[in-house]
C-alpha cells in the first residue's frame, strides 16, 4: 500500500515540474541613444504553453485540453520550435501593452532565444526580446493578454537602478511607473501584495515546505509539541529570510534546495522510530528552518523588493508564509487528527505510512535536485 502510494505521488510530483505554470519574468531596461530614450523588454516564458494556446490561468498544463500538443512541443528542437513560433504567434508583440495616458508604444521583436531540449521533467524557459523606441518621460503601465498568465515585471533605469518591481497577476495591469524615478508603493498595497506572495509560496506552490510541516504534525498532533516545533521552525526561517534578502548570507540554490529535501527525509524518518519529541529534535528543526528560510529568500530575491518598504515587504511575506503553514496544520488536523487520532492503530496506519511516503518523496527531491 505504501509503495503504491509512493509511486503515485512520485509520478504526480515528477509531472508537476514539467507541467507547472509559473509566472513569466519581464525586464524592461531603459537605455538612451542619440538623446532618445528607448527600452528593451526581455521576457522569460514558457513558449511551448503559449504556442499550444494553453490558458495560463490553469495551475498546470495537464488541466488543459491542449496538453497533448504541449507535450509534443516540449520534445521539439530549438529550430523546430522557432518555426512553430514564427508560423503561429509571430505577432506576440501585439499581445503585450506598454501604454501611457496618451500613447500605446509599439514593440519590435529582436530575438527569440530557445534552449535545446534538456531534461524533459523540467520546463524549458525561452527568452524573447523586444525593442521599444522613443519613450517619453511620462508614467507608464504594463500588461499583456489575460490568457498569457501572470508575469513578474522589473523596470530598470538607464543607470541600471531598480525603478519598479511587481508581480502582475493574470488579466491585471501594473501600477503606473516612471522610467526615470523610482515608484513608491503604498504601505497597504505593499502589505497585501507580499502576504499573498508568502501564502502562495506555501499553498499551492511550496510542496517541499508543506511536506516538512506535515512531517512535524505527524509526530504528534497534540497541541504543545506541535506549537513548539512550528515556533522553532518559524523563528529559524525568519532569521535566514531576512539575512538572505539582505545578502548577508548567500548560499546558492544548488546547495540549499537539496539540503531542504534532506530535511524532509530526516524529520519523516525520525517519525518512524520515536513517538515523542526528543531533546535533539528542536535543535534539528532550528537548523533545517534556517535552510528553508534561505529558500524563501530566493523567492523574494527573484521577485524583488521595494527599497522604500523593505521591512514591511519582508514582514508581510513572512506573515503570508506563516498563514500558509497554519493552513497546512489546520487541514491536517481536520482530515487526519480529528478523524483518526483516537484510533488504537493511528500510529501504525497513519503516522508511519505517511511519514515513510514523505521520506521517499524527500529522497526523490534530493536526487532530482542533485543530478538533474
Amino acid at each position: 500500500m505504501v509503495f503504491k502510494l509512493f509511486i503515485f505521488l512520485l509520478f504526480f510530483i515528477k509531472s508537476s515540474y514539467a507541467h507547472e505554470l509559473r509566472p513569466a519574468i519581464a525586464n524592461l531596461n531603459i537605455y538612451e541613444k542619440d538623446n532618445i530614450i528607448n527600452a528593451t523588454l526581455s521576457i522569460q516564458l514558457n513558449l511551448e504553453a503559449i504556442i499550444a494556446e494553453i490558458n495560463m490561468n490553469h495551475s498546470n498544463t495537464k488541466k488543459s485540453k491542449e496538453s497533448d500538443q504541449y507535450e509534443n512541443l516540449r520534445t521539439m528542437s530549438a529550430i523546430e520550435l522557432l518555426k512553430k513560433f514564427n508560423s503561429k504567434i509571430r505577432t506576440l508583440q501585439n499581445k503585450i501593452y506598454l501604454t501611457s495616458s496618451n500613447t500605446n508604444y509599439s514593440l519590435v521583436l529582436l530575438n527569440v532565444d530557445i534552449p535545446e531540449v534538456g531534461n524533459t521533467d523540467m520546463i524549458r524557459d525561452t527568452i524573447i526580446k523586444f525593442d521599444i523606441k522613443d519613450i517619453k518621460d511620462e508614467d507608464l503601465k504594463f500588461s499583456w493578454e489575460k490568457n498569457l498568465g501572470s508575469i513578474i515585471l522589473r523596470v530598470n533605469s538607464k543607470d541600471n537602478k531598480d525603478l519598479y518591481s511587481k508581480l502582475v497577476e493574470s488579466g491585471e495591469e501594473s501600477d503606473w511607473f516612471s522610467i526615470t524615478n523610482k515608484r513608491e508603493e503604498s504601505l497597504i498595497d505593499n502589505i497585501k501584495s507580499y502576504i499573498q506572495l508568502g501564502f502562495k509560496h506555501i499553498i499551492p506552490k511550496g510542496l517541499d515546505h508543506i511536506l516538512f510541516v506535515l512531517a512535524l504534525f505527524l509526530l504528534s498532533s497534540r497541541l504543545k509539541p506541535l506549537i513548539l516545533q512550528v515556533s522553532i521552525f518559524t523563528l529559524a526561517h525568519t532569521i535566514t529570510l531576512f539575512l538572505g534578502v539582505l545578502d548577508i548570507i548567500k548560499i546558492p540554490p544548488i546547495i540549499v534546495e537539496p539540503i531542504i529535501a534532506l530535511s524532509i527525509c530526516f524529520i519523516a524518518i525520525e517519525n518512524l522510530f520515536t513517538e515523542n519529541l526528543k531533546k535533539t529534535r528542536p535543535y534539528i528543526i532550528f537548523i533545517f528552518g534556517l535552510l528553508h528560510g534561505l529558500g524563501f529568500a530566493g523567492v523574494l530575491n527573484e521577485i524583488g523588493i521595494s527599497d522604500g518598504l523593505f521591512i514591511s515587504s519582508l514582514i508581510s511575506f513572512n506573515i503570508g508564509v506563516e498563514l500558509g503553514q497554519i493552513s497546512v496544520i489546520l487541514l491536517s488536523y481536520m482530515f487526519i487528527s480529528l478523524l483518526f487520532k483516537n484510533k488504537f492503530w493511528y500510529r501504525d496506519r497513519i503516522t508511519k505510512p505517511l511519514s515513510l511516503v514523505i521520506a521517499l518523496i524527500g529522497f526523490y527531491f534530493f536526487f532530482e535536485r542533485i543530478f538533474f
